[in-house]
Parts: C-alpha cells; structure tokens; sequence
C-alpha cells in the first residue's frame, strides 16, 4: 500500500509531506482549495505525464516521492526483478520535473524511464475519476479479474501452462523444419564433407600428439646425426684402414718397437699407447650401440608428418581449428543424419506440437465454460450494488468472445469485456464510452466491491465518486468505499459529509495566503476538527449548532 507522499514545490504546494495508512482516507476541502493537485502530484509519482505548468512560480524543478509497502509476492517486485532492480520490502517511486517540463525518474533511487515508473504505477495505484479513469477501464484487465472472482486461478495456470507446452512443441518443430530444409539446400555439400572428414577421421587432441612425436624424432635424428659424425671420425677413412686416430696409435707403437734393444724408456709409452688403442675400441663400440638406438624410423616421421598436413588442410579447408574438426564432423553428421531421418522426425514433432494443441484448446475451453458461470454470477453480484448507487437502470453485460488462434494466449481463447448499459434498451458499451463521469465513477465502485478480493492493486484512488448525489445514494455510495477499504487502502476526494463521516483518516485541503502568494495546505483532522469539517460540509458557510449535531449523528451512524 502506499505509505507516504511527499511532495516539493507543485504548482501551489511548496512542502508538503503525507503519511497514510490502511483503511478509507478522506479529503475534503472548498473547490478550489487545490485537491486535483494531490491527485496530479502522485500521478506524477506513477508516471503520467509531466508539464512545465506542473512546477511552483519561482522554482527551478518540482519533485514528488512516493513510498510503497509491499509483500515479496507482489507482481511490483517481479517487474523490479526483470528490470534488474534488486526488490525491498518498501517500494520509493520519485519524480523530478524541471522548469522546462523535462523529468527524471527513480525507482528504489535508481534512474529509471519513465515508461517503467507508469507501469510500476498500474500494478500499485487504480485511480477512478470522473474524466481520468484507470484500471476497470481498460479491457486487458477485465479476464484476470473474472477470473479472480469466479476463483478460477488453478484453471487459469492449466491454461497456461498447456499454453506453453504448446508453444515449445511449436518451436521445436519449427527449429527442426528449419535444420531440414537448410540441410537439403546444401545436401551435397554436406554428403561430401561428412565422408571427406570420415575418412580423415580427425581425434581429439591428435595435433598435439602428432607434434610433440615429431619434435621428438627431430631430436632424435639430429642426436643420431651428431653420433654418426664422431663416429667417422674414429673410424678408418679408407678401405685398407690406413687412416684414422687407431691405424695412427698402431703405427706409433711399431716405430717405438723398432727402437733398439734394450729400451727401458719406451716400455711405459708402448704401454700408454696399448691403452689408448683399447679406450679407443671402447668408445667406438659405445658409439655404435648409442646411434643403433638413436636411429629414427624415417618412415614413421613421413607417416606424421603427411598426418599433421592432412589434418591442418582440413581445417583450413572449413575454417576452423584443427582441434575443432572432431566437433565439426559430429555436427555435420548430425546435420546429415536430420537431413536423412528429417521427414519421420518432422510427422513425430507434428504429432507432438498437435497433441499438445489439443490439450491447450481442452483445457482453454474448460475454462472458457467456467467464465461464462462466473460472469453471469458477477452481474448479478454487481446488480445488487447498482441499486442503492442510484444505478438501478443499469446493468453490467460481460462479454466473453472467441479470439482468433493467432491471438490464443496464456490467459486462454477468449476476449472477456465489461461491458455497460444505463438504460432499458441501450446498446451495452465500454465502461468509459456509455457511463457519464458521475455514473462512470458509481459504476466502478460497485465492481470495486464485489471484486475487491481479486484485486491485485492495493490502493485505490476515487475522485468525486459521489458528483451529483446526496441524501441515501451518497450514504450507499460511503458504505461501499468502506467495504472496500476493508480490503485495500481507498483514497476519496469527496464533497459529500456522508461519505467523509467513514473516513479512517480525514484531511482537510485548504488555500491560503502566505508571504502574498497563494499555497495549498494539508491538514490532518482530529475528532474536533473533524466533526467542524462535516459540520461546514452541511451547513456551508455558517455552521449552526444544528449541523454540528448532525455531524455527529453521521460521525455515529459510520461507527
């Protein structure tokens, strides 16, 4: 409900700060004293639109605050969740209006357009007035609150929910008719890249594998390389073995051997040299056996290599990277496959997306029959307000009409309209077209009382709902702002004391003069101060003691 308004330099208010609470809130004042400017201001709050003309003589901008009290299931708090605005208990709704008519708007102090604070503004606040009607009025709101009235919610979310089975069936099928006939457009195309990259068959990963072999056996070739050329130069370097380190150790030794005898001095070298013909066997023998396990299969690096070039031509060939042809053979495949099993697929997915269209039309027509039984009870229920509103003659007509298939909808086939005539033989119309502003304002209260239980808003706001009666009819039309403020919170502009006798809170709206310009007040009233206001309100200008007394046999009468 809405908790508290404040408002800053509109028109002729220049501070003004207003805390409700549930219940019927009643303004009254002379005409003039500037109640249209409380309604404008939080009309501002909800998102109507801004005028220049809006802002105080003298001021740079106007700005108006409104503050919400909310549940956590409220539709408000769903909305601010789409919106990415992080849902609280308390909802603040600001609007600031610059001299020169542009505005800014804020939700929960955030920047907002203005096109989400008015639809925050319609989930939270109805307003029924003589020439501003929002809410009843409009006919999208007419099937959710029949069906809140005839109890029929549980229906309504089979509805929506075979709706939405529906829907996806659709999809689906569509999706796959889509993939079939893409997948014929290119049918050759794809049988011959399905069978080109089978017969590559590509494996994860199998780049980094074939790389890192081929590192490997470069490296190992070019160790073997290195292994090989010392070895050469160990070994002798021609046929009769005359060259090379050994023949030359051996032709040392036989030229120290011819030293004559006795040669003490050559035996150690002999020896040296015996030796170094022995380490130089050795490390021929290691060298041998090391190139014999270093030798690479040539064979196998050419295999790797003409494997690394297939796969990297492939990709290059579709685009993509080599680690992303295994992934593109599935799809592609798949693609195939779609394309080859496409037309059993498609009847499957047309008997699927059928069957559950029927069972949106089955479950759609059981509520269109629940509609019919609760609306002919809502016009009897609404009948019954009609009659002590001064409303006897009119009758409310709902609607209930075949929608075309392409305008189904979650909400089910039908078009659900209130519809109104005021007199015997007339034509039933839109609520805002037949009704005169008096009989429209009449009207909506009657239905705001037998539906007030469905209502998802929680504040209403009357304006002069009871313009051009008195007597019994203002006293009904009281009544029933009273039943329907045991519900929700009701906000009443009136000029009728038996309405203002069944006020919660009572604000008096007055004019006055302050510093030589004109400012409009809001004053709380106590029991005192009330019972001079309806006082006033019967007797005009001069109160007698005649009126106080009345006053107070209404102020009884509302008890």
């Amino acid at each position: 409900m809405l908790t508290s308004l404040a408002i800053r330099d509109v028109v002729l208010i220049e501070r003004l700060d207003l805390s409700l609470g549930h219940g019927l809130t009643v303004l009254t004042g002379e005409t003039g004293a500037g109640k249209s400017i409380l309604l404008d201001s939080l009309g501002l709050a909800l998102g109507q639109r801004a005028e220049a003309g809006m802002v105080r003589a003298g001021q740079s901008q106007a700005s108006v605050t409104a503050c919400f009290h909310l549940p956590p299931d409220h539709p408000a708090q769903q909305l601010l969740a789409e919106q990415d605005i992080e849902p609280e208990d308390d909802l603040v709704l600001r609007r600031v209006v610059q001299a020169d008519g542009r505005s800014r708007a804020f939700v929960n102090a955030e920047p907002v357009g203005v096109g989400l604070l008015r639809r925050l503004g319609s989930l939270l606040v109805e307003v029924q007035g003589q020439h501003d009607q929002v809410g009843l009025a409009d006919p999208a709101t007419h099937a959710g609150l029949l069906d809140a009235f005839g109890g029929l919610e549980g229906r309504r979310g089979a509805v929506a929910d075979a709706f939405r089975e529906w829907r996806g069936a659709e999809r689906t099928l569509k999706s796959a008719q889509d993939a079939i006939a893409q997948a014929q457009r290119d049918e050759e195309w794809l049988r011959h890249a399905v069978e080109e990259l089978s017969l590559l068959a590509p494996l994860e990963g199998e780049e980094d594998a074939l790389s890192g072999e081929r590192q490997a056996m470069q490296l190992g070739e070019r160790r073997a390389e290195a292994v090989a050329s010392a070895l050469s130069e160990l070994q002798p370097r021609d046929r009769r073995g005359s060259t090379g380190p050994a023949a030359a150790l051996r032709s040392a030794a036989r030229a120290l051997e011819r030293l004559p005898a006795p040669n003490e001095e050559a035996a150690p070298i002999l020896a040296a040299l015996g030796q170094a013909q022995d380490a130089l066997a050795e490390a021929e023998a290691m060298l041998e056996r090391l190139g014999a396990d270093l030798g690479p299969d040539p064979r196998r690096l050419e295999q790797v290599e003409e494997r690394l070039f297939a796969l990297r031509a492939a990709a290059r060939k579709h685009a993509v990277a080599v680690v992303e042809l295994p992934g593109l053979l599935h799809d592609l495949s798949e693609r195939l496959a779609a394309l080859d099993a496409g037309a059993e697929r498609a009847a499957a997915l047309e008997a699927a997306a059928a069957a559950a269209r029927a069972v949106f039309v089955a479950e759609a027509g059981a509520l269109t029959a629940a509609r019919e039984e609760a609306a002919g009870r809502l016009e009897q229920a609404v009948a019954r307000e009609l009659a002590p509103l001064k409303l006897e003659r009119a009758r409310l007509h709902i609607e209930i009409a075949p929608r075309e298939e392409r305008a189904w909808g979650a909400d089910g086939q039908d078009r659900v309209t209130f519809l109104v005539s005021t007199n015997p033989g007339q034509k039933p119309g839109q609520l805002d077209k037949i009704a005169s502003g008096g009989e429209l304002s009449r009207l909506m209260l009657a239905l705001k009382v037998v539906l007030a239980r469905g209502s998802p808003v929680p504040t209403l706001v009357f304006d002069e709902v009871d313009s051009g009666v008195g007597g019994a009819t203002a006293a009904a039309v009281g009544e029933r702002l009273a039943k329907v403020a045991e519900r929700l919170q009701v906000l009443v502009v009136t000029h009728s004391p038996q309405v203002a006798a069944r006020g919660t809170q009572h604000w008096r709206v007055a004019k006055g003069i302050r510093a030589d310009r004109a400012e409009t007040r809001v004053e709380p009233l106590d029991p005192a101060a009330r019972r001079e206001e309806l006082a006033r309100m019967l007797a005009g200008e001069t109160v007698t003691e005649a009126a106080r007394a009345a006053a107070d046999s209404l102020l009884r009468g509302a008890a």
